[in-house]
Formats: structure tokens, C-alpha cells, sequence
């Protein structure tokens, strides 16, 4: 990694944000070509998917293991303004567990305020945890292609500081959303970062406007993937620290107790930034 990526790193002010809130914003982490690149890329796949059924019109698109699917994606896995952000909250011993692309076209329904699918992330994990409140394990960060500056397309929605809840309320009746929840409105090429346990929700695209949004997923090395990600493929042509945020590794207990082979990060940061490294 080029040592200019320590320019983005978690300063005070985001890591206080991220402690109380659940999430972090980062606005032009993409450059407007950068977009561009992303969102063509985005296009191909997404109309690959309308051609051979994949991707049915009107209904959102949830792509798992894209990252194999074009360069450019695989580029942002250790993507210098954002993975500094990542690590500073996370620590060294992480990998890229799940992604996924999404694209959510323009419904063609009316407007309604029925209350949304509201959730944590990782499933089971919020079951059988036993601590309370649950442990972050994970962070996500979305890279946002189209304009969800406004309200009404497709837009995520958070409650800021619950990600310290284990339990939301929602309405009874099933109308309208829980105290505190907001939308996050996003131009293209914002960077979000939310905790795993930040309760969040998808909402219809009530708007003409297409959303298109990149995730990424990282969590400790001991956790397993999410998804069938096939990108060992891609190890070889990597250098060492996106070969362990792909998952590569000298073997399973490596993921416990990791050996400087094991972690190629934590070797960079003990050089260009020892206070990360421990």
C-alpha cells in the first residue's frame, strides 16, 4: 500500500461519530470518473442479469460475490481513502466476510408509510450472542452511484445509536417508522460506513431515479463469509494485504492467532503506523 493512504485515517472527530452513532459519512470518497468507471461496470452486470432472468423489472437486484466481476470492485477492497477508516475501527485482523451490489429501479407503486424491514445484520449472530449489547463484529460501508440526495429513492435508512440497542420498537400496526429513524441521503460517490449491529432498513424507490449502491463487508478473520464469495481467483495478481482482505491466509488457526505471514496488514502498520499495529 502507498504510505499517502495514512492521510485518510480515522481522526477523532469520525471515530467519536462512529461510537455514537453507528455510522460515519465520508463525502467524495469517489471521484466523479470514479463513479463513472463504477457505474458502468455496475450497468454490464446488472443488464447481464435482465437478459438471462436474473434481475426482474421493477424489483430490486441483490448481487452477491461481485467482486470477481470486474477490476474495478476488486480495487476498491483495499481502497486508500476508506480501508484506513475501516482498520482504525476494526483493527488489523480483518477481511472482506460479505459484499454485495444492489440496484434498485424505480418501483411504479404509489407512495405508501408502511413500516419498513427494519434489522441488524448477521442473522443468527443477534440470537445466540450473549452479551448485551451485542458486539460489533462488522462494519459495512456503501459506496453510493446514483443520487440519494433525497428522500424517496430507495434510500437507507437508519435509527442513529441504536447499533447500543438489542431491540427495536416499530409500530404495532404496521404504519409509519420507529422514533429517530432518518434517511441517509447520499450524492454519488459517498462513502457510508454503519455498524453491523446499526438498526437500518432498505425503503422503496418511489422516485424515477435508479439506485445503484456497492457493499462491502468487513468483519475478523475468524468470522466466516456471508456468501459463496469465489475470489481466490484473485489472490495471485494481489499484493499481500488485499491477498488477506480476500481471505487468503497460512492456515485455519492463523484466523485465532495470526503470524506476521498470516497478517500483512499489521506488518505495514507496524512500520508506517505502529500505535495501529498493536
Amino acid at each position: 500500500m502507498d504510505v499517502s493512504c495514512l492521510q485518510h485515517w480515522l481522526t477523532p472527530e469520525d471515530r467519536r461519530t462512529f461510537e455514537e452513532t453507528g455510522v460515519l459519512t465520508v463525502e467524495d470518497a469517489l471521484s466523479s470518473e470514479h463513479v463513472d468507471a463504477l457505474t458502468e461496470a455496475t450497468d454490464r452486470v446488472y443488464g447481464q442479469a435482465r437478459s438471462s432472468g436474473g434481475a426482474a423489472p421493477g424489483r430490486s437486484y441483490f448481487h452477491p460475490n461481485f467482486i470477481p466481476d470486474d477490476a474495478l470492485f476488486a480495487d476498491l477492497v483495499d481502497y486508500p481513502k476508506v480501508l484506513p477508516k475501516v482498520w482504525g475501527i476494526l483493527g488489523w485482523n480483518i477481511f472482506l466476510y460479505h459484499a454485495h451490489l444492489i440496484v434498485t429501479p424505480p418501483s411504479g407503486q404509489p407512495r405508501d408509510d408502511k413500516t419498513f424491514g427494519w434489522h441488524q445484520d448477521s442473522g443468527r449472530v443477534n440470537v445466540e450472542m450473549e452479551t448485551s449489547p451485542r458486539p460489533r463484529l462488522s462494519l459495512k460501508v456503501a459506496y453510493f452511484l446514483s443520487d440519494t440526495s433525497e428522500e424517496g429513492r430507495g434510500n437507507f435508512w437508519v435509527v442513529p445509536g441504536s447499533h447500543l440497542r438489542d431491540t427495536l420498537d416499530c409500530p404495532s400496526d404496521g404504519v409509519g417508522q420507529p422514533e429517530g429513524a432518518t434517511p441517509v441521503l447520499a450524492k454519488p460517490g459517498t462513502a457510508v460506513f454503519f455498524d453491523r449491529r446499526t438498526w437500518h432498513s432498505a425503503s422503496p424507490n418511489w422516485s424515477d431515479v435508479t439506485r445503484k449502491v456497492l457493499f462491502y463487508g468487513y468483519g475478523y478473520r475468524w468470522i466466516r463469509t456471508k456468501d459463496d464469495m469465489t475470489v481466490q481467483g484473485l489472490w495471485e495478481k494481489s499484493d499481500p494485504v488485499r491477498r488477506q482482505l480476500l481471505g487468503d491466509g497460512i492456515n485455519a488457526n492463523g484466523r485465532y492467532s495470526p503470524t506476521d505471514a498470516d497478517v500483512p496488514l499489521r506488518v505495514w502498520l507496524r512500520e508506517h503506523c505502529p500505535e495501529d499495529a498493536k
